[in-house]
């Protein structure tokens, strides 16, 4: 460590002292000097993405480089996060017998910056590289929707870039508890172009999750692209990743018209009104509806797989993993025990192995959120569910994976465009007191129900009770996540 590092240490206040991580516990090139001498409270690696938020992101880069070391905090659009995290576990790797390493390893955190597709990119690449005891990870809310922060407690605005608020936030990561989530994994195979035909396949570079498999990869098939991905949020498929969709390729043309939170979130609903969401039995095909663009089919514990019906009228679909869409808002709900009971429903837990399946009418049934107890169209709760696109009306359809949308194309001939989803492991997040995620092993209130079918006195339900509704232990991949196309 150089002086001038031994320097800025000293001249720190104890409390952001309890962060600090030293150089040579960073890389391998540094000084082992033992500055700080006794392992800090809680010792942390900042990832922010500087073009979120408009000039947030890169003032905070800003304010926390000159509050840590800089060389715990990272610029995501310089260096990515799996290359920073191999880097600085290999140098704890070889620290091992250093007490004071040992003991930054032990009590690691993870911070990250950004809209929910930079949180849901830290997050793969902390499940992806298996890190031995890996840390626990808290999210700064940089986005428009800032679902993934908000259903931990973090907030949905985005925040201040001076030292109080950094100071705040901090307090906050020390008294925070964690919470494990599930992780969704998504297959998607497609038939490969005709040569000559000069059709391309392109995703777009923000999923940065969402990749073609590689050669070796058992899932491809030849003549088909075959693509993995993930997401932690939520996958949506219809009206709403449309307009997300234009949002974001009007946001790509023109950056500067897109720095204010606030501003962002009157341009999104000015582009659902236009695009005919709130009259959309009126402007919109019924062929583009859900039920016309795919069969879908989920799976059952016993690994069975069955066809989900799908309501004329649905034009957006959502699979969700937390409580918060669009803004903060809950699709799901909290399904009363008579129903719970009725239709195998658990209340939407976040790590229960089981994804939450809704459907919505329109913008104006979206809306139901915002009152007291509103939901959309309860569909299903499951492990697996498989969307079948077949040629039809429609050459496209607009999908969505925790805020990043793409335009996808449908087949043109008799083939078939396959996506899926299966559980795909866990990671530890930092909640906050007003976490609005629920783990199933937490206790819940239970309802009992009088002779008359009517609510009665509420009791507590341990988790076992609720677990056996249809909530599942942790899933790996099945062996046959991806069904051959031709099996139908």
């Amino acid at each position: 460590m150089s002086q001038a590092s031994i320097e800025k240490y000293e001249a720190l206040s104890d409390f952001f002292k309890k962060f600090y991580i030293p150089s040579y516990v960073l890389s391998p090139e540094a000084e082992a000097v033992a500055v700080p001498s006794t392992p800090p409270e809680s010792p942390i690696l900042v990832f922010i993405n500087s073009k979120s938020g408009g000039q947030l992101g890169g003032e905070l880069i800003l304010t926390y480089r000159s509050l840590l070391n800089d060389k715990q905090v990272f610029d995501l659009n310089v260096e990515t996060p799996d290359k920073v995290l191999q880097r600085i576990y290999l140098n704890l790797e070889r620290l091992k017998h250093d007490a004071l390493a040992c003991k930054i390893k032990e009590k690691l955190k993870i911070i990250v910056a950004g809209g929910d597709g930079t949180a849901s990119w830290l997050l793969g690449v902390v499940c992806d590289l298996e890190l031995s005891n890996p840390p626990p990870i808290a999210t700064i809310p940089l986005g428009t929707g800032n679902n993934l922060p908000f259903a931990f407690g973090w907030g949905k605005k985005n925040p201040g870039t001076d030292t109080s608020s950094a100071e705040s936030f901090l307090a906050q990561v020390i008294k925070a508890k964690e919470m494990k989530i599930d992780n969704w994994h998504v297959l998607m195979r497609m038939k490969s172009p005709r040569k000559g035909s000069g059709d391309s396949i392109e995703l777009p570079p923000s999923l940065h999750a969402f990749r073609r498999a590689s050669p070796s990869d058992q899932a491809n098939m030849e003549g088909y692209h075959t693509f993995r991905g993930g997401f932690w949020n939520y996958f949506s498929l219809g009206m709403d990743a449309q307009t997300s969709y234009e949002f974001h390729s009007q946001r790509k043309l023109h950056p500067e018209n897109f720095k204010n939170q606030l501003v962002n979130q009157s341009r999104y609903l000015k582009l659902a009104c236009k695009q005919g969401w709130f009259c959309a039995s009126l402007l919109h095909p019924f062929s583009h509806n859900i039920a016309q663009l795919a069969q879908v089919k989920i799976c059952d514990k016993s690994g069975q797989w069955n066809d989900l019906h799908i309501p004329q009228s649905i034009r957006s679909i959502v699979c969700l993993n937390l409580p918060s869409f669009s803004g903060g808002l809950n699709p799901w709900g909290a399904p009363n025990p008579k129903k719970q009971y009725d239709r195998s429903l658990t209340l939407p837990f976040v790590d229960d192995g089981l994804i939450e399946i809704v459907g919505f009418r329109n913008a104006w049934h979206g809306l139901v959120l915002l009152a007291p107890k509103g939901h959309g169209t309860r569909l299903a709760q499951a492990n697996r569910i498989r969307f079948e696109f077949k040629k039809g009306a429609a050459k496209h359809a607009y999908m969505r994976m925790d805020g990043e949308p793409w335009k996808q194309p449908l087949p043109l001939d008799d083939e078939t465009v396959i996506l899926e989803i299966s559980h795909h492991g866990q990671v530890n997040m930092l909640t906050t007191e007003n976490c609005m995620s629920k783990s199933m092993y937490e206790s819940s209130p239970k309802v009992r129900f009088s002779d008359d079918g009517t609510e009665d006195e509420p009791l507590v339900a341990n988790c076992e009770e609720f677990r056996k509704f249809g909530a599942a232990d942790t899933f790996k991949i099945p062996s046959d996540a991806f069904l051959p196309i031709s099996g139908g």
